[in-house]
């Protein structure tokens, strides 16, 4: 008998394959890391055949660990980085050059282009999103641009594009033989080629972006058996979820009614509030995106902010500055001083997103002094994931009309108390963080359990909710104005760095 559901959770730094019994625990788990490539400034790849090799040994190394065979999954959900764009060759399988990934700029040129003619919002009433680097559409064009012979193969159908969720799963339901290319409604809203009101791909758009139809998958919906698993250790095993890994969090964390919102710390920090099945579209910086649709059921939609650079700087300050030899020992830096030194940190390393979207801004150290040291600039560090996450917040709750009572946290960062105590302090109001931590990687095997009935309902999935902790905010409110104040202060120096 399947007591267990699988969940391919596919993320910028690594592959992940989680088994979750009935209540939402983890049985079995393992993680591969890929490679980060920086051709030059700016530029951002992975290698789409690393990927795929990622995740067939993460789904073997799990099953054995477990002593699970195939069998024993009821059905597998498929969660991954979005934005994050793949073509390959139909007849061979293989990727046409590496994955542009969600962070790489390189498409700033064609932003310009395209916003001389109706500005940064040309195109949002349709798509939720502002024109930005970030999307799949113009990473689209740049490689059909480059290729010229790949041009011609994809308006034939020969080469197709996917984001990583499509890209798996042709390869997983039998690749060149008969794979199936196909996407879910969260990831096609990330492409800024879908109409949000109508879920599907629209001409206007595949023309300005000069982007031919025959190379985009089928949309579906979140949650219904796609096809069956053919090429891995779960073969015979039913795909029945996708969702990009935001939209998967908010589904982890349970946030199916209107007003709710859960905060991702991540490589970046993802703020999502469920709108309900309305889709509101932001005067405030912030994007609209399809939260989740689960089988005939009509679409809910999110308000989102993206703040594309949150453990990514945790990581550059061990990788570049070597001050912290892994990603944890930064709490401990940051607990050597009683507070930043005056320091603050704005992390446009690729520009700034919500809500400000300028792709001209760089990062900046703002407050230097001789008093500075390196615990200094390791709270700096922290401290600005949760400014950035205050304005983003700020950001929503003027979109919506809805003042967050919570913020629910998940992801990697949430384990660093210091920087969950300064979140509250900051926001001025309780953090919550849930006793099931890998959300992301359970939404998906939410989303595929309720589409085999696994799972009874969304209201079966909220009984299982639980917190772990709360924090609650102890700062007093003239410190609190006072940095967010030279926060903003320093977030102004970023701006207009590219010429």
């Amino acid at each position: 008998m399947a007591n267990y559901i699988g969940s391919i959770d596919q993320g910028t730094t690594s592959t992940r394959f989680c088994v979750f019994d009935a209540a939402g625990r983890i049985v079995s788990a393992a993680q591969k890391e890929h490679k980060q490539i920086y051709p030059q400034a700016g530029w951002v790849e992975h290698d789409p055949e690393e990927i795929w090799q990622a995740t067939q040994d993460v789904i073997a190394m799990a099953l054995e660990q477990g002593k699970l065979r195939a069998s024993d999954l009821a059905a597998i959900g498929i969660t991954n980085q979005r934005e994050t764009t793949v073509l390959w060759n139909r007849k061979t399988g293989k990727a046409v050059a590496n994955a542009l990934v969600w962070q790489d700029t390189r498409v700033d040129e064609y932003v310009a282009e395209l916003s001389h003619d109706g500005g940064m919002d040309r195109f949002r009433a349709k798509t939720g999103l502002p024109l930005s680097t970030y999307f799949s559409s113009l990473k689209i064009r740049w490689l059909l641009d480059r290729l010229p012979a790949v041009r011609e193969q994809a308006e034939a159908g020969d080469v197709i594009f996917g984001n990583i969720d499509t890209f798996l799963t042709w390869h997983l339901t039998g690749g060149a033989n008969g794979g199936l290319h196909i996407t879910d409604v969260t990831n096609a809203s990330r492409t800024q080629l879908m109409d949000l009101d109508t879920l599907s791909w629209d001409k206007e758009l595949l023309d300005a972006f000069r982007i031919p139809p025959a190379v985009l998958p089928r949309i579906r919906s979140s949650g219904e058996v796609y096809g069956t698993v053919k090429n891995s250790a779960a073969s015979g095993t039913v795909i029945a979820g996708i969702l990009g890994d935001q939209q998967a969090a908010l589904v982890g964390q349970t946030c199916f009614k209107s007003g709710e919102a859960k905060n991702t710390y991540g490589t970046g920090c993802f703020l999502l509030m469920n709108t309900g099945e309305r889709s509101v579209r932001s005067r405030c910086g912030l994007v609209t995106t399809v939260g989740y649709k689960f089988g005939e059921q009509p679409a809910h939609y999110a308000l989102e902010g993206s703040i594309a650079i949150t453990g990514a700087l945790v990581q550059w300050v061990r990788d570049n500055l070597g001050l912290i030899r892994t990603s944890p020992e930064i709490e401990a830096l940051a607990q050597t001083v009683e507070d930043n030194g005056g320091v603050y940190f704005v992390p446009a390393f690729s520009g700034l997103y919500a809500p400000y979207w300028k792709h001209d801004a760089r990062g900046v150290i703002a407050g230097l002094t001789r008093y500075v040291n390196k615990g200094h600039i390791a709270r700096a560090v922290l401290e600005a994931t949760a400014f950035q996450t205050r304005e983003v917040v700020e950001a929503m709750e003027k979109d919506s009309g809805i003042a967050l009572d919570v913020l629910r946290v998940d992801g990697g960062m949430v384990d660093n108390a210091l920087l969950m105590q300064f979140q509250a302090d900051i926001l001025d109001r309780p953090v919550v963080r849930p006793l099931v931590k890998e959300t992301t990687a359970l939404g998906a095997a939410y989303a595929a359990g309720l589409a085999v009935n696994f799972y009874k309902s969304t209201d079966d999935l909220r009984a299982r909710w639980a917190a772990d902790q709360t924090w609650k905010p102890g700062l007093n409110e003239a410190k609190r104005a006072q940095m967010y104040r030279l926060w903003k202060k320093a977030v102004t120096r970023s701006f207009e760095w590219v010429e």
